[in-house]
C-alpha cells in the first residue's frame, strides 16, 4: 500500500489566474513532490478554476470571495485523506502531517517543500517555518524572512528591501509569513484555525503569537526560496482597504493575544504607535482609512476569541515581552 504524503500544499486565489500557473509549474519541478497541491479559489472570474496540472491537484472553487482565512480553513476542511480525527473542522481533514501555505504570487525554488520540511522536522517544539521570500522584480534583495511584532503594536516585515546575503541564516523568528510557510498540523489543531475576522492581513502573526504563548517555536528557513510578487492580488503597497483591514486587525491581534497585565503594560507604546502610522498615513492619503480601522477594530473586540491565560504560560509570556521590546529597538536601529 502506497504512503500518503506528507503536505498538503494549500494556495488560496482570487483572479490571478497567470500566476498561479506560473506558481504550480514551479512546483512541478520541485525535487520533493511526496505533497498534494490544494487549490482554493475564492470566486474568480478570470478562468483560474480551469488551470491543470500533472500533480495531484484539487481544485476547490467557492462562490464568493472569503478572504485568505476562510479560504485556508475551508481548504484544510474539505481536503481528502484516507485517515482522519474530527477534531477541528479547520484541520482535521487535512492531507499528511504537515500543512503549507503559498500565496498565488509565488514562484517557489526547485528545493523549497524539502527545504520546508527539513527545517520543521529539526525539533518537535517547531511549530512553523517560514520561506526565504524574494522580491520577485528585484532578486538580489529580501521580500520577507520572517515577522517581528513589535511592542507598538506593529508587525515589520523582517529584512525587506535588504540584500539576501544578509539573512542567509536559520533562526528564530517571532511569526513566518503565510505567504510561503510550513505548519504542524497536530500543532495547529491546539492552536485553532486562522482567525476568519481578519479576512486578511496579520492572521500569520496572530497564529504565530498564539503558538509562542504556549511555548512554541517559529523558525526562518532560508535554504527555502521564493519569489514573491507581493501585493499581486490586492493592488498597490498602500491602499484603502488593506490600510483599514491591517489597522483594524492589528486591534484584533492585540486584544486577543495579551493578557490584561501585559495590555497596561504596553499601552503606552501601542499608543505611540497608532499615532505615529496615523502621521505616516496621513502623507500617503489614507489617515482616514487608518483612523476608521482602529476604531472598527477596538469596537469589534468583544467578539474576537481572547487566547485564555494560563500561569502554566506565565514564562512564554515574559519572553514574548522581551521580543516585543527588543524589535521596537531592532526597527527604530533600522535591522
Amino acid at each position: 500500500m502506497a504512503s500518503q504524503p506528507e503536505v498538503t500544499v494549500i494556495i488560496p486565489n482570487y483572479n490571478g489566474k497567470k500566476l498561479l500557473e506560473n506558481c504550480i509549474q514551479t512546483l512541478e519541478r520541485q525535487t520533493c513532490t511526496d505533497f498534494k497541491l490544494l487549490v482554493v479559489d475564492n470566486g474568480s472570474d478570470d478562468g483560474s478554476t480551469e488551470v491543470t496540472s500533472s500533480l495531484d491537484l484539487t481544485m476547490l472553487a467557492l462562490k464568493e470571495n472569503t478572504g485568505f482565512c476562510g479560504a485556508v480553513n475551508e481548504g484544510i476542511r474539505r481536503a481528502d485523506t484516507p485517515y482522519v480525527i474530527l477534531l477541528n473542522l479547520g484541520i482535521r481533514a487535512a492531507s499528511g502531517d504537515r500543512l503549507l501555505l503559498l500565496n498565488n504570487d509565488t514562484e517557489v525554488l526547485p528545493e523549497f517543500v524539502e527545504e520546508l520540511l527539513a527545517a520543521i522536522k529539526k525539533s518537535d517544539r517547531i511549530f512553523s517555518a517560514g520561506a526565504m521570500m524574494i522580491d520577485y522584480h528585484d532578486r538580489g534583495r529580501i521580500d520577507n524572512a520572517g515577522d517581528y511584532y513589535t511592542a507598538f503594536g506593529w508587525a515589520v516585515a523582517r529584512g525587506k528591501g535588504k540584500p539576501l546575503a544578509d539573512f542567509n541564516r536559520p533562526c528564530r523568528v517571532f511569526s513566518c509569513c503565510g505567504g510561503a510557510v510550513i505548519y504542524r498540523t497536530g500543532l495547529l489543531r491546539e492552536m485553532g484555525p486562522f482567525d476568519e475576522r481578519h479576512f486578511a492581513y496579520l492572521e500569520d502573526v496572530d497564529m504565530g503569537y498564539r503558538a509562542k504563548i504556549h511555548g512554541y517555536i517559529n523558525c526562518y528557513a532560508p535554504g527555502a526560496r521564493v519569489y514573491h510578487v507581493g501585493s499581486a492580488t490586492t493592488g498597490t503597497r498602500y491602499n484603502e482597504k488593506k490600510v483599514f483591514l491591517a489597522a483594524r486587525n492589528s486591534m484584533y491581534l492585540i486584544y486577543k493575544n495579551m493578557p490584561f497585565l501585559q495590555l497596561l503594560i504596553n499601552l503606552p507604546l501601542i499608543l505611540s504607535g497608532i499615532l505615529i502610522k496615523s502621521l505616516f498615513f496621513l502623507k500617503k492619503g489614507f489617515a482616514g482609512e487608518y483612523l476608521r480601522g482602529i476604531g472598527a477594530g477596538i469596537a469589534g473586540c468583544r467578539g474576537c476569541k481572547k487566547v485564555r491565560f494560563s500561569w502554566k504560560n506565565l514564562g512564554n509570556y515574559a519572553v514574548i515581552q522581551l521580543a516585543l521590546w527588543g524589535n521596537v529597538i531592532r526597527i527604530l536601529a533600522g535591522r
